[in-house]
């Protein structure tokens, strides 16, 4: 039987310049959730986020969009995910009841700290379903 030997060469490179190594990787998708907004009174009221996304990715016609969508929107994806794919969707930070209930001394689910931590948890589900395959 022939011995197989190791080929040690190094690999030639390109010479990299500034934009290649500072430049966007060649294929990418960033997805934000921010600028949290109430709107609403009573129980009208809700919390809206915005989601911006940038990318160069060829299946998407804007390199660049934003929309504001509420918590629900996030179920209704979720829902709509786990019911059309085969992979297992990542979940969703909690609806918050006790959050809701009457007669508390905070804002409830309109706190300031609150809307920020279901944004957080918001952008890393919707980071979270990008790495999906």
């Amino acid at each position: 039987m022939a011995e197989t030997i190791a080929d040690t060469r190094r690999l030639i490179s390109k010479p990299q310049n500034l934009n290649d190594a500072y430049g966007p990787p060649s294929n990418f998708l960033e997805i934000d959730v921010g600028n949290p907004q109430t709107v609403g009174v009573g129980r009208g009221r809700f919390t809206t986020y915005e989601i911006r996304v940038k990318t160069n990715l060829p299946i998407f016609k804007l390199k660049e969009s934003t929309v504001r969508r509420r918590y629900s929107d996030f179920e209704w994806l979720r829902n709509e995910l786990e019911r059309e794919s085969k992979v297992v969707v990542p979940p969703l930070p909690g609806k918050a009841l006790l959050r809701q209930l009457p007669f508390r001394g905070d804002d409830g689910i309109f706190d300031d700290s609150f809307i920020e931590e279901r944004k957080q948890a918001l952008e890393q589900f919707i980071n979270k379903l990008g790495t999906l395959s």
